[in-house]
């Protein structure tokens, strides 16, 4: 189904692929008065990492938060591995093998680090339900030395962590998943140059195995040309762009979200009167 892209033009949603893993088809969501999301048509191939463009406001967020059950969709459909895809909750989703890093990064600050790392996924003793903290942390040590960030103490609460501290917690608490497919939203946010070099080494290392498939939420075009083997861009509620990475620039994709801001700022004109 076409759809009115950029610059007017009229772009297809992406077709399906024989080794998709995930495709999203004319999902809408409205909240009150205001549509988030028009007509989203996307899809996410075995081993791919995808990466999600798009203003503040876009909705880039709010499909993230669809396709891992945090919220419903108004009307349209997902298929993850070729089968009817409805998650009821983000519980749901994950048991699916989808998981996700939140824009808010969804800690505990009371909580220890450990704790952080197992919420809603804690280990238990048996028999008894007992809460297996041991295990935990050092599984724990384990993940986040796995992306290279040191936090010497486990048992200290997240809030007196550094914001790319908290931020390499919620990273390291999704990777270490059996999740099959990582939803990452602005994953390098609140990081400094050094951890969100150890994000993207982390990535590239995902990426090789080709164990995971990922969408990504960035802001920074150089991350994702580096990181990503394919962008698309969300306008006015629509994939207006598909394009492998290799095909396009941080030139390109400057002008096109440019280009759109000036169209906005000429219809908000023309509105107005």
């Amino acid at each position: 189904m076409a759809e009115s892209g950029i610059n007017g033009e009229h772009v297809v949603a992406p077709t399906a692929a024989s080794d998709d893993v995930l495709r999203v088809e004319h999902i809408s969501k409205r909240f009150g008065p205001v549509t988030a999301l028009r007509d989203i048509n996307m899809h996410l191939r075995k081993g791919e990492v995808l990466g999600l463009l798009g203003d503040n406001g876009a909705g880039k967020s709010t499909l993230i938060k669809t396709i891992c059950g945090f919220q419903k969709a108004d009307s349209g459909q997902m298929f993850l591995h070729g089968q009817p895809y409805e998650p009821h909750s983000v519980d749901h989703a994950r048991k699916l093998g989808i998981d996700t890093v939140y824009q808010d990064l969804a800690l505990v600050d009371e909580l220890s680090v450990f704790h952080n790392m197992f919420l809603r996924r804690e280990k238990v003793k048996k028999p008894l339900p007992f809460l297996s903290n041991r295990a935990m942390r050092s599984e724990a040590r384990e993940a986040l030395d796995d992306i290279g960030v040191r936090i010497p103490r486990l048992n200290v609460p997240v809030a007196r962590l550094s914001g790319g501290q908290r931020q390499a917690i919620a990273v390291a608490r999704t990777v270490h998943s059996e999740a099959s497919i990582l939803l990452l939203d602005e994953p390098l946010a609140a990081m400094g140059a050094k951890e969100g070099a150890l994000i993207l080494d982390l990535i590239q290392r995902l990426k090789e195995e080709g164990r995971v498939s990922m969408i990504m939420v960035l802001h920074n075009y150089v991350h994702v040309l580096t990181a990503c083997d394919r962008v698309n861009l969300i306008q006015d509620g629509v994939i207006a762009l598909d394009k492998p990475t290799s095909e396009t620039s941080v030139e390109e994709l400057t002008e096109i979200v440019v280009e759109e801001y000036r169209r906005a700022r000429q219809a908000a004109r023309a509105a107005g009167g």
